[in-house]
């Protein structure tokens, strides 16, 4: 007849001891649309699709706004050309209770030099992204959400490459997977392809460019030193 109460007593102290029962896990993000947002920003011609997603469940310190620096930093790319920016910055809701927000953040191919590498970029074209952090009251899951695309030249008034958007998730993916250093920290990046969030085509995208419906989820770890 104890058996029963014994069996209950004891899920509760190991309950109680690990905190497993209550304890909320990290997830990888929140899909925007979930809560009322949108997988593309808001740009001028349409939206730009949030291609990239570093996840929640990355090192803490990757997701904070020095931490994405010397993360890009570490795989080619740097802030813009002497801190400036031009034209206007895009809006992006993720569906986290924070409504549509500016970008945080943009980063510019560096070409190797975090100094003035994205000044080249500026002028001769190449990679770039945009950043927003999904962390509002709804859907606070830390994952930074990444608008990546291959731009033309200044003279082509940065307008995308062919395929501007597959182009530049793809070449920053390549470029991040694996191991990276910079700062005196080492990353490990792992990627993964999600389908079936981002719709594929090119209606209501941004220059009427045609997306492939591929998200690349991107789990960053700090290694120890």
């Amino acid at each position: 007849m104890l058996c029963a109460p014994l069996a209950l007593f004891g899920l509760f102290y190991a309950s109680a001891v690990t905190g497993l029962a209550i304890q909320k896990r990290a997830v990888d993000f929140f899909d925007p649309a979930q809560g009322g947002g949108s997988i593309f920003d808001n740009a001028t011609f349409g939206g730009e699709p949030l291609n990239v997603i570093i996840s929640g469940q990355s090192s803490p310190d990757v997701l904070t706004d020095d931490g994405i620096l010397n993360y890009a930093q570490a795989i080619g790319f740097s802030k813009e050309c002497l801190g400036l920016h031009l034209g206007t910055p895009q809006t992006a809701n993720l569906g986290d209770g924070n409504g549509s927000l500016n970008q945080t953040i943009e980063f510019r191919q560096d070409f190797g030099n975090d100094f003035l590498g994205t000044c080249f970029e500026s002028l001769l074209g190449g990679n770039h992204f945009r950043v927003w952090r999904q962390n509002g009251p709804s859907a606070n899951s830390g994952a930074l959400f990444l608008a990546v695309s291959k731009e033309q030249d200044a003279s082509a008034n940065h307008d995308l490459v062919d395929d501007g958007y597959n182009i530049g998730r793809n070449e920053l993916v390549a470029a991040a997977v694996g191991t990276k250093s910079h700062g005196g920290v080492t990353y490990n990046t792992v990627a993964k392809n999600i389908t079936g969030l981002m719709p594929a085509g090119s209606d209501g995208v941004n220059h009427g460019i045609a997306v492939d419906g591929v998200i690349t989820l991107l789990t960053v770890t700090i290694q120890d030193s």
